[in-house]
């Protein structure tokens, strides 16, 4: 998996949050699927950069964490 820190601020791209998360949630994410990447970042901090990880990183991820029974 190649990690790269997100730079801007990151407006051009459609963000979305766990359906897991609430307003009330202490530690919620937000994901933006380019063609190339995927945007993570802190939904209560937009300002402070995220990650970039690639398709398959992703992918790999959300596999393991659907068997660990992690919730996203």
């Amino acid at each position: 998996m190649t990690l790269r820190t997100s730079i801007g601020d990151g407006s051009a791209l459609r963000w979305t949050k766990s359906s897991y998360s609430s307003n009330d949630g202490p530690e919620c994410i937000e994901v933006a699927a380019a063609t190339d990447a995927v945007h993570v970042r802190d939904s209560k901090d937009v300002a402070r950069p995220g990650f970039i990880v690639s398709p398959a990183g992703w992918t790999a991820f959300t596999v393991y964490a659907a068997r660990q029974g992690i919730r996203s």
